[in-house]
């Protein structure tokens, strides 16, 4: 399943005496259509191509996951609420006291699984400036699935080098991601090496982008991988974290909400279910077809075992057409030879009529009869003379249609035949 990595361009800050200061690619495009960095995986392992697009030149995939810089999110352990839906209101309150904005500027998004009364990590980011970027790619459409962190707090420490500000060492800083927090470490001095002893460095996955490698293998006295911005970003493929939680949570209906929810099952963690599910249809359709052949083999069994039957009572039968039907006719042929009367003759059905005919009924004017069926006329009959005469019949295993102003008589069995 195709993976669209989609940067999001950092917030302004502000520099000494209160001025904007926005990333110099920013001062190049001023007023220009907002442009997106942007990175694909066919498979969350390799990136198949990057670049930088308008957003309604980005590339399709599957499915779109949009990543915060660290220094957009910062992070709080609390201990949740139990407030239910009113969760997010309750950790404007709780927080309002840690954060510097106001709380209802701001987007809250709890950890993978947190549930009130727990204590569990808040990623916080600006509410209006992470709307306007998801509004802005939904007009496109650009349907955001997730927003991801490209850090975040773990039990694995992981270090990553980048650079700042410029070349050398003074342009060089530290994302730090522990099960403490997130941090950034700028390199110049000698404070920040003293956070890391060598326990740690040994303990921590460390990585740096290829332009500065070697400035942070030389700063921490070991070796670093190297990693390009799109490569890191492919880290988050497999992570929980999604911070469009609450009023950013995304409303799908009809066709995109099946496509979510496909993309969902495709995942990494449904990967087991998706296994067992398969096998399951793999049985039950070897299973299906196992017993088709066996009903397909007793059926065979059968038709040899009466076309035996027939061959065997009768050998003048060369071709087996219906042998059944052919059996039933050199029965009647064999009686009619014998000179006796079978059930489908004139006389057994005259017999059974006059058997259970009414009592207060004259005999019948006309009658038509047809092999295994007589027919009379139902003119002048009562209903109950009707249902009498069709008890005595049944009672006999025969059986009376009375349709259309006509009374059939034939045998029970040959009917249901039919």
């Amino acid at each position: 399943m195709s993976t669209l990595l989609l940067f999001l361009p950092p917030r302004t800050r502000l520099r000494a005496l209160g001025r904007a200061a926005p990333a110099a690619a920013d001062l190049t495009r001023a007023g220009a259509p907002r442009e997106y960095d942007w990175a694909l995986t066919p498979d969350g392992r390799q990136v198949s191509s990057e670049g930088r697009s308008l957003a309604a030149g980005l590339p399709a995939a599957d499915s779109v996951i949009a990543l915060v810089a660290e220094s957009d999110i910062s992070w709080r352990c609390v201990d949740l609420p139990r407030a239910g839906r009113q969760m997010r209101a309750a950790l404007a309150g709780k927080l309002e006291e840690l954060v510097l904005d106001d709380p209802e500027l701001l987007h809250f998004a709890l950890e993978p699984d947190a549930v009130g009364g727990d204590t569990a990590w808040v990623a916080i980011t600006s509410r209006a400036w992470l709307a306007e970027h998801l509004a802005h790619l939904d007009a496109a459409h650009v349907f955001v699935d997730r927003v991801a962190p490209l850090s975040w707090p773990d039990e694995l420490p992981r270090g990553h080098f980048f650079e700042a500000n410029g070349p050398g060492e003074d342009g060089v800083a530290l994302r730090w991601s522990h099960s403490d927090g997130v941090a950034t470490l700028p390199l110049q001095g000698g404070l920040a090496r003293q956070f890391f002893p060598p326990g740690l460095v040994h303990a921590a996955q460390w990585t740096a982008t290829p332009g500065i490698a070697t400035t942070a293998e030389r700063w921490l006295g070991t070796t670093v991988s190297v990693q390009t911005p799109a490569q890191r970003a492919l880290a988050v493929i497999d992570n929980a974290w999604n911070l469009r939680q609450f009023d950013l949570a995304p409303r799908a209906r009809g066709v995109r909400a099946l496509r979510l929810v496909s993309r969902a099952l495709m995942r990494k963690p449904w990967q087991p279910a998706r296994y067992g599910l398969a096998a399951l249809l793999v049985v039950q359709l070897i299973g299906l077809n196992l017993w088709a052949w066996h009903q397909n083999r007793e059926l065979a069994a059968r038709r040899t075992a009466i076309t035996a039957t027939l061959t065997g009572a009768f050998p003048q039968v060369r071709a087996i057409l219906d042998a059944p039907v052919q059996m039933q006719k050199q029965l009647d042929l064999l009686r009619a030879s014998a000179g006796s009367v079978g059930e489908q003759d004139l006389e057994a059905l005259l017999g059974a009529a006059a058997t259970a005919w009414p009592s207060d009924r004259p005999p019948a004017e006309a009658l038509a009869f047809e092999p295994g069926r007589l027919t009379v006329s139902a003119q002048g009959w009562s209903q109950p003379q009707v249902d009498n005469f069709r008890t005595q019949l049944q009672s006999d295993g025969w059986r009376l249609d009375a349709s259309e102003g006509k009374l059939t008589v034939s045998r029970a069995s040959a009917q249901g035949g039919r």
